[in-house]
Order: C-alpha cells, then sequence, then structure tokens
C-alpha cells in the first residue's frame, strides 16, 4: 500500500457524506469510496477516505495523503485530500476516528 502514498488517484464514492453504513449504526461525517481497478486485503476495491470536501460526491480525484493500517483486520484504508500536507495525522484520526474505533490502526503519511 505505501506505493500509493503521494499518488493522484480517482476515488468512485459509494458512501457519500451524510449516508448511513447499509449494516452498521453509523452515519458517514466524510465521503468514502474506493479506488477502482485495485485490489485490496479483502479482495475488493481498495476503500478510501475523502478529506477536506464538505458536500456529498459521486467521485473526487485527489492526492493519498496517509494509510490507515489495521492491526487487526485484512483491509487498510487510504486517506485522500486535494492538498498535500494540508493535515496532520492527529487530524486525519479524528476525521476517520467514527469507523476506526472499532479497529488496532496505525497512520503511516509521507509528509513531502
Amino acid at each position: 500500500m505505501e506505493e500509493y502514498l503521494g499518488r493522484f488517484v480517482k476515488v468512485i464514492v459509494d458512501r457519500p457524506l451524510g449516508t448511513k453504513h447499509p449494516s452498521h449504526r453509523f452515519f458517514y461525517p466524510i465521503n468514502y469510496g474506493y479506488i477502482p481497478g485495485t485490489v485490496s486485503g479483502d479482495g475488493e476495491e481498495i476503500d478510501a477516505y475523502i478529506i477536506g470536501e464538505f458536500e456529498p460526491l459521486d467521485n473526487y480525484n485527489g492526492f493519498v495523503v496517509a494509510i490507515i493500517k489495521r492491526e487487526n483486520d485484512n483491509e487498510d484504508k487510504l486517506v485522500v485530500c486535494k492538498e498535500k500536507n494540508k493535515y496532520n495525522e492527529d487530524q486525519i484520526k479524528a476525521l476517520v476516528e467514527f469507523q476506526e474505533r472499532f479497529f488496532l490502526t496505525t497512520i503511516k503519511m509521507n509528509n513531502n
């Protein structure tokens, strides 16, 4: 997954900001989707959180600014934003806490 750090990617949003998770009881406070044409540890496309956008989206182009490494799951997540180095690790952790609180995670960032 580290090869994605700093790359410009396209995200297809399948859970826009403000929508409810289909099987769990939480709402998405940020846009969430996947990178088409990729494969994650669960055999599905790599999932991505989109930060820094405040309206529901259908798709998004931005830079991978962080990787959420899940130690107790087989699927890591990407964090995508329009600007590199706009958010620090603590800010990213707060923005994805709504879902990542259920996992033991670390955040890997490329500060270039």
